[in-house]
């Protein structure tokens, strides 16, 4: 952690900050319901701790210096960062519990949030704090109460449940087909095959699960999340391999359908892992057991 006295005040970053947007004290004091002098000399006070000029003064107006463009990103990042923490814990009745919870994109946009309505009417006093993420690590730096996540078994530390398996299918849009139906499942390289970051394998043991190899497996756009795949196969760039499970809604509308009729069975499956010294946290408990009606519904 970085001494103290190496961190600036959040008073030294408004002044920042607002002086970026007047490039000029007088006007960021008068934002500020502060002094010129005052906001010139959390400036001063800024730069000296960094050691590089934010500012130059040109004919008595501010420019700013390649540091201080470089340096007012982060800053509203973390003065946004603060005011929204703010906003969110001032809006919570005593009784409210927020449960932090890690998930994968795709995952979380086209499986978990349409179920949230269930858990929101069943735990009113419980807010439930998304982010995305690939990977459960952060359950042991404290970053996230629960994670979702794609692979293997259980994690060194974490409690895993494992809440279902998935199968992919090649999936685009009805228009890409060709007027001829295909053969063999290596002509689907005649329509362009979307590429996903995470599952770089994909193409290619889909085809060798039917005996089959081609050339082209790993040609073709990449895309880094699922989502992007759907809206590509959407749009007709190609088509995506992709688990049924996030496309049963475009499948059941015609939006998009399956060109080849083969199903792949992943190795991996998704869970929802927390903390071992977790597991009786009544927050924790009463999602694990929601979660687990959503998977046996299904």
């Amino acid at each position: 952690m970085l001494n103290k006295r190496h961190l600036p005040s959040i008073t030294a970053l408004q002044c920042f900050e607002a002086a970026t947007r007047h490039l000029s004290f007088t006007r960021a004091a008068e934002e500020l319901n502060l002094t010129q002098s005052a906001v010139s000399k959390q400036v001063a006070q800024l730069e000296e701790l960094l050691q590089h000029l934010l500012f130059r003064r040109v004919r008595r107006r501010l420019q700013m210096t390649p540091a201080g463009d470089l340096y007012l990103v982060e800053v509203r990042k973390i003065l946004t960062q603060v005011e929204m923490s703010t906003h969110y814990l001032r809006s919570y009745g005593g009784e409210t519990e927020v449960l932090r919870v890690s998930t994968p994109y795709t995952f979380g946009a086209r499986w978990l949030v349409p179920r949230l309505k269930g858990w929101r009417l069943r735990h009113p006093q419980i807010h439930l704090d998304l982010c995305n993420e690939q990977e459960p690590d952060e359950l042991l730096q404290g970053k996230a109460d629960m994670a979702f996540y794609f692979g293997q078994g259980s994690r060194p530390g974490t409690e895993s449940l494992k809440l279902f398996s998935e199968e992919l299918v090649p999936v685009c849009a009805p228009e890409s087909l060709p007027a001829q139906p295909f053969t063999d499942p290596t002509q689907l390289s005649n329509l362009v095959l979307l590429q996903n970051a995470s599952r770089s394998q994909g193409w290619h043991d889909w085809f060798a699960s039917q005996g089959y190899q081609t050339e082209h497996s790993y040609h073709g756009p990449r895309f880094d999340t699922f989502y992007m795949c759907i809206r590509a196969a959407q749009v007709g760039c190609g088509v995506a391999l992709l688990p049924r499970f996030l496309v049963e809604e475009e499948l059941a509308d015609g939006k998009l359908v399956i060109p080849w009729q083969h199903a792949m069975p992943s190795q991996d499956a998704y869970y929802l892992a927390y903390p071992e010294h977790s597991a009786e946290v009544p927050k924790v408990r009463d999602f694990v057991k929601w979660m687990m009606e959503q998977v046996d519904a299904d």
